[in-house]
């Protein structure tokens, strides 16, 4: 798998590998001593799995932007991955030309999450109810009614395009909020947005 991942970057120009791993302890100590935008991470690995591997990093270099690769579309792997600081959850099988363009796209400061699971996400966290009001009170002080908007329509999983044309905006218009968003509530993209919007009570059930 690495070597497959190894020749799918080099055949790409403005790629570059930096580096190869071969558990979490590795993956650390590389990271650590080179300049790594993006980590392509295995969630299972031995000695440090890439979940805990993951939270390290997000948390010492938060500059560094972490996808997540496993043979397991399971919410076990992709919750924990997602809560640890990934940027991005994919299959292994998905397509070349798919996890080329999830590198760029999580180094562009958003966020990358395979389809089937973008729609469990939701279902998991909407079913949990939040512990209190206050949290989502904290959040809907830090935003404006239209950014509060934003931040609900992101947590249907709607692309900007979806968003604009949802509430007849330009999709320009619609980044920029959720820039906006992201940066108030201190995200690191817009996986972390739906997670918040979620747990926080900001949508579901105490929002309702």
């Amino acid at each position: 798998m690495r070597s497959a991942l190894r020749m799918m970057v080099e055949t790409q120009s403005d790629l570059e590998l930096v580096g190869e791993a071969v558990d979490g302890h590795e993956a650390l100590a590389l990271v650590r001593g080179r300049r790594v935008d993006v980590v392509l991470m295995d969630l299972r690995m031995p000695r440090l799995d890439g979940i805990r591997a993951t939270e390290i990093i997000t948390r010492e270099l938060p500059a560094t932007r972490v996808l997540a690769l496993t043979t397991f579309d399971l919410d076990e792997y992709a919750f924990p991955a997602i809560r640890a600081g990934a940027s991005g959850f994919l299959l292994k099988d998905a397509r070349a030309e798919e996890i080329v363009d999830a590198i760029r796209v999580v180094h562009a400061g958003h966020g990358v999450v395979a389809p089937s699971t973008t729609r469990r996400l939701i279902e998991h966290v909407a079913a949990t109810p939040a512990d209190s009001d206050a949290e989502a009170e904290a959040i809907r002080a830090r935003l404006t009614p239209r950014e509060l908007d934003m931040l609900r329509e992101v947590a249907t999983g709607a692309t900007n395009a979806e968003i604009a044309a949802r509430l007849h905006l330009s999709e320009n218009t619609v980044k920029t909020h959720v820039g906006h968003v992201l940066s108030k509530l201190e995200l690191r993209d817009r996986v972390q947005a739906v997670v918040l919007a979620y747990e926080s009570g900001v949508v579901g059930r105490s929002s309702r």
